[in-house]
């Protein structure tokens, strides 16, 4: 079995080179690059297991590619910026990003974070690709929900994560820290924010009415609950 493929997307050579060292290091095949229009050529030739992408490209915005990485391919994408402010974390987040770390950082919690990505559920679910709930089909294998009528929504493999979690626990607590835990990456204030952001985005994909979801329900001081009845088919 082939090592997990790590690309990089980083206009920085130096920043490229550390990366591609430490990843090298830890047991990882690596992808590197210095434009987005490179790494979309690759990306017809291989298929990674975690994108690295930095957002300050010289042909194109990297949340722009972020989005689309997350959102048309299902891939798991870890943003690594110098953009430092609380609302481009919270863009990338929304865009579907599974992580954010700043720049500096150091080559060690990279490694780790690409670790975490790597141990959340992704490619071989315990169940079905389908399920069906409240009038509602998801399809994991597109990353579309459908709803009675027919009409799809997609939704990005970070979202996609979170909903399978809650669809394999129907009517059962889960807490931040069983989220942290199944889902990977870095416990604290970020880790927390992105759930926030993705509880927030299926809950509007869901149509739910955000002072009374019905479906998915805060239950404050502990965690979560998915009140609906789920069929896997």
């Amino acid at each position: 079995m082939s090592a997990p493929l790590i690309s990089i997307l980083d206009d920085e050579p130096a920043i490229r080179a550390i990366l591609s060292e430490a990843l090298t290091e830890a047991g990882f095949r690596t992808m590197a690059f210095g434009r987005a229009t490179e790494f979309e050529a690759a990306l017809k030739r291989a298929t990674p297991d975690v994108c690295l992408v930095d957002l300050g490209l010289p042909d194109r915005d990297g949340l722009s590619l972020v989005h689309r990485l997350a959102l048309e391919q299902g891939a798991s994408v870890i943003i690594v910026s110098g953009r430092a402010q609380v609302q481009d974390r919270v863009t990338g987040l929304e865009l579907g990003a599974d992580d954010y770390i700043i720049k500096p950082f150091d080559p060690a919690e990279v490694v780790a974070r690409v670790r975490a990505r790597l141990r959340a559920p992704r490619s071989a679910p315990t169940r079905s690709e389908t399920a069906r709930f409240a009038g509602w089909t998801a399809h994991f294998d597109r990353y579309v929900l459908e709803d009675a009528k027919g009409a799809e929504t997609p939704f990005s493999h970070a979202e996609g994560a979170v909903l399978r979690l809650f669809l394999e626990s129907p009517k059962r607590l889960i807490t931040r820290a069983h989220m942290q835990e199944s889902l990977g990456g870095a416990a604290g204030e970020s880790f927390d924010r992105a759930m926030d952001v993705r509880i927030s985005r299926l809950r509007t994909k869901l149509r739910e009415d955000p002072k009374n979801p019905r479906l998915i329900k805060t239950i404050y001081g502990a965690g979560y609950i998915f009140l609906g009845d789920v069929d896997w088919a």
